[in-house]
């Protein structure tokens, strides 16, 4: 069966960046959770320094859990999320990536940055008109937080060499599902073309 037609978005004059749970549980693959995505780190750093070049916002999102009834079933059926606590290293951002004074990271239990979170209200504080998403892991938080940015109705783009995930086939079907319903799926070339050209005031 083919894909239904879809037709292109428009990025907007004010994209928010939202880099998904790029925190050292999952970018270091001595974690359980983690795999080996330099390549993925130092995209999202480009990508990182052409939204601050132009003023753009910035968000965060990092997993972590303060007490045992957060998302019990969750980290039940996958204990490894258990790590990721307060004080552990492993919810920190990765250094590569280090959030600017002004930039916040969002706490979050599940796989959307926008379930249970401040994310929705602070996008639209920054006067958001299209969201930019980027992180891991591709098949979980990243396609998660994508079709909820979409439920919230902004235009959204997934970055296919900015995104990872430990399954490679998963990385893949889930792309192509994504730019087949939900987002525009792009490599990062093509989005920092489409960037506004001046710093944002």
């Amino acid at each position: 069966m083919t894909d239904l037609p879809h037709r292109s978005q428009t990025l907007g004059t004010r994209p928010a960046l939202v880099l998904v749970d790029l925190s050292i549980g999952f970018t270091d693959p001595a974690s359980p959770l983690g795999c080996e995505c330099d390549e993925v780190v130092a995209i999202n750093a480009r990508l990182l320094r052409a939204f601050r070049e132009r003023g753009l916002p910035v968000f965060y999102t990092t997993v972590c859990y303060r007490n045992d009834e957060q998302a019990h079933v969750f980290r039940d059926r996958i204990p490894d999320l258990n790590i990721l606590t307060p004080g552990s290293r492993w919810v920190d951002i990765d250094s590569r990536l280090a959030p600017a004074q002004d930039e916040h990271v969002i706490e979050k239990h599940h796989a959307s940055g926008f379930f249970g979170t401040t994310l929705a209200s602070e996008l639209e504080a920054a006067g958001t008109n299209s969201v930019v998403v980027t992180g891991l892991t591709t098949s979980g938080c990243v396609r998660a937080t994508a079709v909820d940015a979409l439920q919230h109705d902004y235009p959204t783009f997934v970055v296919s060499d900015a995104v990872g995930d430990r399954n490679l086939e998963a990385h893949a079907a889930n792309l192509h599902d994504l730019n087949a319903k939900y987002a525009e799926v792009l490599d990062a070339a093509a989005l920092l073309a489409m960037l506004p050209a001046r710093v944002m005031p």
